[in-house]
């Protein structure tokens, strides 16, 4: 692949991850907030932003694995060349950020959704030591963890797919 293809891949891969970090940023300092706040229950709240996480989860994927197209014509270059530089290390973060991804869409979140049917009731309704608010706390934690760690992540790739090698530096 030619060194500009690399660097028109480079820009497309850091526009699609502040893309989304924008929209991470946006629901999670703007629009969450307000649900709990205006909305009548922190349940209906909860549910809507529920909803929009799920589909930003999606987003995630998404935008993390088109960045991904940033280090696929590189990576065997670099494993001829060098221990650990810079395309090892963005590939690491990369395939954090898609762990985290998966463990969110397929682990966290259809746990949370599980621990919501099966109460039936409002979160607020049990007691603050009823095993099912337990879990479901912990559970939201985690949930919460991943999607600002993404957000960092996506933030230092993006800002970083620049630095990537791209062959036409002697």
């Amino acid at each position: 692949m030619s060194p500009k293809s690399l660097h028109l891949l480079d820009r497309l891969s850091a526009a699609l991850l502040l893309l989304w970090a924008g929209a991470a940023l946006g629901f999670g300092i703007f629009s969450a907030p307000v649900f709990f706040r205006e909305l009548p229950s922190r349940d209906v709240a909860g549910h809507i932003a529920g909803l929009i996480l799920g589909r930003l989860d999606w987003a995630a994927w998404t935008a993390f694995g088109l960045a991904g197209l940033s280090w696929g014509a590189r990576w065997m270059a670099e494993v001829k060349e060098e221990i650990i530089g810079p395309m090892r290390l963005w590939s690491a973060a990369w395939l954090v950020a898609m762990l985290m991804c998966l463990a969110s869409t397929f682990v966290v979140t259809p746990k949370v959704r599980a621990i919501r049917t099966r109460i039936g009731a409002p979160i607020e309704t049990l007691a603050p030591d009823h095993a099912d608010r337990v879990a479901y706390n912990k559970a939201h934690g985690t949930s919460r963890n991943l999607f600002f760690l993404r957000l960092l992540l996506a933030l230092g790739l993006a800002a970083t797919v620049g630095m990537l090698p791209r062959g036409d530096q002697e």
